[in-house]
């Protein structure tokens, strides 16, 4: 979208846009949306590879004897627990990813 519009400023008369605007708008969000999907889809991919791939290793351990729960395990899984029941999300997913690598380059 052209410069960082507000999330809403794409919404904001409507009835005063032309047409071409209108379909103007729709393309973009359409590319930005394509973009997203594609982006959601990758990181799904590697999440696959990831977990395959632990479930190997634990699959291992266990099979030669070693325990396959942690004490680290056990940590994660009381914050994890413990956000959930406070309705809180570590993910601001209001975020933009964009605007977060800019405020990294900026570092």
């Amino acid at each position: 979208m052209s410069g960082k519009r507000a999330a809403d400023d794409t919404l904001l008369n409507l009835r005063e846009r032309t047409v071409d605007q209108l379909r103007g708008l729709l393309d973009e969000l359409y590319e930005e949306e394509q973009k997203v999907s594609y982006r959601r889809r990758v990181l799904h991919g590697k999440i696959d590879i990831l977990r395959a791939e632990l479930v190997r290793r634990l699959k291992e351990d266990r099979d030669s004897g070693k325990g396959v729960v942690s004490g680290r395990d056990i940590e994660r899984l009381i914050e994890i627990l413990a956000n959930d029941l406070h309705g809180v999300s570590r993910y601001d997913v209001t975020v933009d990813v964009e605007d977060e690598d800019e405020d990294e380059d900026e570092e």
